[in-house]
């Protein structure tokens, strides 16, 4: 099961580098973020940029807030699964993502 999570992005650039580090870190394999940036006029994109994982996919055009982006983001995810994560938030630990796959597995859906 694939998982997506969606991080919406402007001006970011003190943050956005812990939120990535926190999403690669996640034990579980199957992923992607999808970063959508607001054309950020500082160092975001670059930051972004810098971790060249092809498990990053990042969107950066002039968007209209925070729920724009997001709605952006909900029209480019890829996976069975997908969630949020703030561009300034981080996951509690390595296997959040593990634990998700795990949760849905066991679901009725």
């Amino acid at each position: 099961m694939k998982i997506s999570v969606i991080t919406a992005a402007y001006n970011s650039q003190k943050t956005i580098a812990f939120t990535i580090e926190s999403f690669l870190s996640q034990h579980y394999r199957d992923k992607e973020l999808i970063v959508v940036d607001g054309a950020s006029s500082d160092q975001t994109v670059k930051i972004v940029e810098s971790f060249r994982s092809s498990e990053i996919c990042l969107f950066s055009e002039k968007d209209s807030g925070v729920y724009d982006a997001m709605n952006k983001g909900l029209h480019r995810f890829t996976g069975d699964a997908v969630g949020f994560l703030n561009s300034d938030d981080t996951f509690h630990d390595e296997n959040v993502l593990s634990g998700i796959a795990a949760g849905l597995a066991d679901s009725d859906i």
